[in-house]
């Protein structure tokens, strides 16, 4: 015969026992959105770290193509793009009506710079510019740098591994080219 003094004692510890285990799981199960929150953000910023190599290699192409301003030392010693803008005069004044077979080599730099290079680096990072810096020394090869810049969002894993002033920071990659 079973004594009801200890049924009673026991009654409710299955109760305790599931009430636990949902508390473990909860806390786990938050620990896993934590994470996946983390990843997503993560993967935000790779994707504009690899939009910005592909815009400074695609410009690098172009560069290739119209050696005949890029390598020829015509290229002013520093400029920079934003959006459709270029800050040399003399190439953000060409027309934007240019193409390929019927342009000077200055044309299709400005039409390069200001019509596909410029608007895509614009629209694709987060506040996106470019600068190409060149040197032009005379009896020495052109080389230039291209540094396309945006703006970052700082990402941490809580409060105490970011810096609350600072929300976001300016990030840049740089390529050598040698038109």
């Amino acid at each position: 015969m079973i004594d009801r003094s200890s049924r009673r004692s026991q009654s409710g510890f299955s109760l305790l026992e599931v009430m636990i285990s949902l508390l473990v799981i909860a806390i786990g199960l938050l620990g896993v959105a934590k994470t996946q929150a983390l990843a997503i953000g993560n993967t935000k910023t790779a994707g504009s770290r690899s939009l910005a190599a592909l815009h400074a290699a695609s410009i690098a192409s172009a560069m290739h193509a119209n050696k005949g301003y890029w390598a020829s030392g015509l290229a002013p010693a520093s400029l920079t793009i934003s959006n459709t803008t270029v800050s040399d005069a003399t190439l953000n004044s060409q027309s934007m009506n240019c193409t390929a077979s019927s342009c000077t080599s200055v044309q299709l730099a400005g039409y390069d710079l200001k019509t596909i290079w410029g608007p895509a680096v614009q629209q694709q990072l987060p506040g996106g510019t470019g600068t190409i810096a060149c040197s032009n020394a005379v009896g020495v090869a052109v080389t230039c740098t291209v540094t396309v810049s945006w703006n970052e969002k700082y990402i941490g894993l809580n409060q105490a591994t970011v810096d609350t002033s600072k929300q976001t920071s300016i990030q840049s990659v740089a390529l050598l080219v040698e038109p």
